[in-house]
């Protein structure tokens, strides 16, 4: 559980390459066949992934244990039972990502394991989903999991995380809950949370990057908040969407309420964003000769004008740029924007991204800047290909992946759970960053983005005393208190 950029998949890698020797050992000392019963060796590994990530698996594998055999087994063209047991019983590692590992579960389940790494655990977070269910039913000697945040929201994700790797361990669900979960996130009971810290720690290995013991001298985090008013358009139909609201939570209760409160969260939101997210409008086409009309997108939203002010800024001092947000149609306004704008390639990265698109996106934007007028021999490039601004959504692109070409971080619209942002932010700031890496949230005043990054700042203590729901514990508030945190402050209008 290291801090994201510490280095968790070169710790794993060496793992694997151990097993490997231990296997080798055995066999040129002519150790009997009966000691693979307690021993990893006779059968590879499995890393389980999501689907974003697997081509950085793949090289990395390749660059730090070249030794080890990989076999991918992901999309249409992976092995079907007959060939794939004679192919995988020749590998030392099998690389799959969590929905094919859902898909193929009965296939995979047939195997014993060396061991089963699951990378980003957290997607196992909720015990009661079919990926969460697939891999826990896949036999294995060693069970290994990897995550910078085995907390996001609450103690419960812990707790499943744990009952993959030590079946059991920490209970039942309920009487984890029962025992630990009520007193530390509704009393903050210090008894119980030393209690857990107790035993969850044999197996965890967990450092930060600001640990005085691991001395990385890693480049400071300069984390800013970027306030911005939003303009006459989107105060309006800001007011509509909370007076709609309001007047529906008089007549609405139980599962539709709370259905109504996350779709007004969700358009409000956007509204911060861009009005058009909310109104549903298609980007407008380019006129004569392929140039898109950006001022009219631009003065509709005071976020989109200070981002573009800001990486003008940040391209003039050739620096170069990480770009997140949730939403499919801000990300590809946000492309379609600051590339006419910018007159250079923008890249973009969203859940859709098939993998082999991802794999090249992050090679280029990775890839030292080429000097004027020179072509790079391998790929043919020009430096005007050079992609220095990239746009990634943060599930696709939130995790797993290094991308330390980058020392500016945005947060367009905010991800209302510290974790999450911090293990985006992280794909800039880890080893491997040489420059001080400066981080904007974009805030919308008056809003309920200022009053929830309020709200931010004491969320943030859970995480850190044991190593609370997500967006759900607001449906849970009365009206008055919606009311008090959705309303508009008149005097941040623009």
């Amino acid at each position: 559980a290291d801090d994201m950029g510490l280095g968790k998949t070169v710790q794993l890698i060496s793992y694997l390459l151990h097993m490997k020797e231990q296997e080798a050992e055995a066999e040129a000392s002519g150790a009997p066949v009966a000691r693979r019963q307690t021993e990893p060796a006779g059968w590879p590994s499995l890393i389980i992934c999501p689907t974003s990530v697997l081509g950085n698996w793949q090289k990395e594998l390749q660059r730090f244990a070249p030794s080890l055999n990989v076999m991918l087994h992901y999309g249409s063209r992976r092995l079907d039972a007959g060939y794939f047991y004679g192919a995988a019983s020749q590998a030392d590692v099998v690389l799959t990502s969590y929905a094919t590992a859902a898909l193929d579960q009965e296939l995979l389940k047939q195997f014993t394991w060396a061991a089963v790494c699951l990378d980003e655990a957290q997607n196992i977070k909720n015990a009661g989903t079919k990926q969460s269910a697939a891999v826990r039913s896949f036999p294995a000697l060693h069970r290994i999991a990897l995550t910078g945040t085995p907390i996001e929201n609450r103690l419960s994700e812990l707790w499943s995380i744990y009952d993959f790797i030590t079946p059991g361990y920490l209970g039942t669900p309920k009487g984890f809950q029962d025992r630990f979960a009520n007193a530390i996130e509704k009393e903050r009971n210090a008894e119980k949370t030393a209690d857990l810290q107790r035993l969850v720690k044999p197996f965890m290995l967990r450092r930060k990057k600001k640990d005085p013991a691991i001395q990385l001298d890693l480049p400071d985090k300069n984390e800013m908040k970027t306030y911005i008013n939003l303009t006459a358009e989107q105060a309006a139909l800001y007011d509509q969407n909370v007076n709609s609201l309001l007047e529906r939570m008089q007549k609405l209760e139980g599962i539709e309420r709370k259905g109504a409160i996350l779709a007004a969260l969700t358009s409000l939101k956007q509204l911060c964003d861009h009005p058009m997210l909310l109104t549903k409008e298609a980007l407008p086409e380019p006129e004569a000769g392929g140039v898109l009309n950006t001022s009219a997108l631009i003065e509709r939203s005071a976020k989109l004008e200070r981002l573009l002010a800001m990486v003008r800024e940040l391209r003039e001092e050739n620096e170069r740029c990480l770009i997140f947000t949730q939403y499919v149609g801000m990300g590809k306004m946000l492309q379609a924007v600051l590339q006419q704008e910018l007159q250079e390639p923008v890249l973009y990265l969203n859940g859709s991204t098939p993998k082999s698109t991802r794999d090249r996106m992050i090679e280029r934007f990775q890839a030292p800047a080429l000097p004027a007028g020179e072509a790079d021999a391998a790929s043919g490039y020009q430096p005007s290909d050079q992609p220095n601004v990239f746009i990634l959504s943060l599930k696709a692109g939130g995790v797993g992946l290094n991308l330390t070409a980058a020392n500016h971080v945005f947060h367009f619209d905010r991800w209302w759970n510290p974790a999450v942002e911090n293990q985006a932010t992280d794909r800039a700031y880890r080893m491997g960053q040489t420059r001080d890496v400066q981080v904007h949230k974009f805030i919308s005043l008056g809003t309920l983005e200022e009053k929830i990054d309020e709200m931010l700042e004491s969320k943030q203590q859970l995480s850190d005393d044991v190593i609370s729901g997500s967006e759900g514990w607001i449906t849970e508030l009365s009206t008055d208190a919606l009311k008090d945190l959705f309303t508009l402050r008149r005097e941040w209008v623009g």
